[in-house]
C-alpha cells in the first residue's frame, strides 16, 4: 500500500467518525435523560424561545446520525465493510445531519423573523 493523499483522507474520515459519533450521541443523551435543552436548534449561538418544543426533533436527528456512524464504524472494524460503502454512509450521514440541524434551527426561530419587525 502506497501512502498518498487519498489514503490520508480515508484515515482522517474514519478517525473523525469516532468523536463525531460521540458528540452526537452525547447530545442525544443530554436531551433525553438530563433534559438539557441548551444546544437545541441553535441559531447564532442562541436557543429558540421554546427549546423544549424542538427537543424531540433535535434528539432524533442527533440519535439517528450518531447510530448511523456507529454502525459504519462497527461495519469497518468487525466486518471489513468496503470503503465505498462506509464512506458513503459516513458522508451522507454527516451532510444530512448538518442540513437537518440547519433546517430545524431556522424553523424553530420562525424562519429568520427580525427583532425590529413591524407588527400590524
Amino acid at each position: 500500500m502506497v501512502f498518498d493523499f487519498s489514503v490520508a483522507m480515508t484515515w482522517i474520515l474514519f478517525l473523525a467518525m469516532f468523536p463525531i459519533a460521540f458528540f452526537w450521541l452525547r447530545r442525544t443523551w443530554r436531551i433525553l435523560v438530563r433534559r438539557d435543552f441548551s444546544e437545541v436548534a441553535l441559531k447564532g449561538g442562541e436557543p429558540p424561545p421554546d427549546p423544549e418544543k424542538w427537543a424531540p426533533y433535535a434528539m432524533a436527528i442527533n440519535g439517528v446520525a450518531g447510530v448511523a456512524l456507529v454502525v459504519a464504524i462497527a461495519g469497518v472494524v468487525l466486518q471489513g465493510m468496503p470503503y465505498d460503502v462506509w464512506s458513503a454512509i459516513a458522508g451522507s450521514t454527516i451532510w444530512c445531519k448538518f442540513f437537518a440541524d440547519f433546517a430545524l434551527s431556522r424553523h424553530a426561530h420562525n424562519f429568520g423573523a427580525r427583532k425590529g419587525a413591524r407588527k400590524t
